[in-house]
């Protein structure tokens, strides 16, 4: 992706922030339990969250008593996640690109970056986080993939909806099994800052109406990007499919994954 189309698509995100936050799923419960395992989270630890979003990860990791810095791009999504930290005095958001924003004297114990990290300038993300963090403090980046499972033939027969309303839909797309997906990892091995990269997933199912579906859908980017009549062609499309084929809901099958390194230079 280009710089250009990276900084297009990534500021559609802040055009609903409160479809994005009552949209978009979570993480597992058990990816939090890793996490605050490798990084030994709670008081007197300090979060650097990157592009928090309405603060799906943020909240989590605030209840965890550490004190926390989010940086988030959108003033709406930032305006949401404010909120909803409200009870937690020891988290704060920053509206700021994380490439321009000025890292703080005092290093951080874990940076993460939930679904997030791609999003980030690549010439400069990686040596950021880096130097954000303590001499063996933890990068954790979280990225989220749609695998096959749940509603299989639903996603098949969707498949040429997006063909005929979104041209660079590749043709007879069909998801892949979780298992073939391989972590990329090359990043954080290659830089020389992180030690030994530690990768663990979770696989989750997640059963939507066509409402609810039709909303995750209008929070992804490429969705978003589309001309508006294409745009609606293809979720009227959607819906048509999931009430009158597939009984009024699908399943959605999710692989989180959950990638961790150490600060090593």
């Amino acid at each position: 992706m280009t710089d250009t189309g990276r900084e297009r698509l990534r500021t559609t995100f802040t055009e609903d922030a409160g479809l994005y936050d009552r949209a978009r799923p979570g993480y597992p419960q058990q990816m939090y339990e890793d996490l605050a395992g490798l990084a030994t989270l709670g008081p007197g630890r300090r979060i650097l969250e990157l592009g928090c979003g309405t603060g799906q990860a943020t909240v989590p990791l605030a209840a965890t008593g550490s004190r926390l810095t989010a940086v988030e791009l959108g003033p709406e999504m930032a305006e949401v996640a404010r909120r909803k930290l409200a009870p937690y005095p020891r988290a704060e958001v920053v509206v700021s690109a994380f490439e321009d924003w000025p890292l703080p004297p005092e290093p951080f114990d874990l940076v993460l970056a939930a679904t997030s990290f791609h999003w980030i300038d690549p010439a400069v993300r990686t040596a950021k986080a880096a130097d954000a963090l303590r001499p063996a403090g933890v990068l954790a980046v979280v990225s989220t993939h749609h695998v096959k499972g749940g509603s299989e033939e639903f996603f098949a027969e969707a498949q040429p909806l997006y063909e005929h309303f979104d041209p660079a839909t590749p043709p007879g797309l069909r998801l892949s099994p979780a298992a073939d997906i391989a972590p990329d990892d090359t990043e954080l091995a290659g830089s020389g800052r992180f030690g030994p990269v530690e990768v663990r997933r979770y696989e989750w199912d997640l059963t939507y109406s066509a409402q609810e579906y039709l909303d995750v859908l209008r929070t992804y980017s490429g969705h978003r990007a589309l001309p508006a009549p294409a745009r609606a062609g293809l979720l009227a499309g959607i819906a048509d499919l999931i009430d009158n084929r597939h009984g009024g809901s699908v399943t959605k099958r999710y692989l989180t994954e959950l990638m961790t390194a150490e600060r090593i230079a």
